[in-house]
């Protein structure tokens, strides 16, 4: 990952750097991992967080097929 500085503007620099640190979900994982997390504990987070991909892409589904 590589954030083009232009014009001398930092702050906008490290805005982006942050957006795309976000996006990629690196302060997420980051936290996840800052407390000891149980193997039983990851797999229900694991099935949880498939669920609401699945669901989410079924609604996304949806919304595209409706003809009102």
């Amino acid at each position: 990952m590589d954030i083009k500085v232009f014009g001398n503007d930092i702050e906008k620099a490290l805005k982006s750097l942050k957006r795309q640190l976000q996006k990629d979900g690196l302060f997420r994982e980051i936290k996840q991992r800052s407390f000891y997390e149980k193997p039983s504990e990851k797999d229900k987070r694991k099935r949880r967080e498939a669920q609401k991909k699945r669901m989410k892409a079924l609604k996304g589904r949806r919304l595209n097929t409706r003809t009102d």
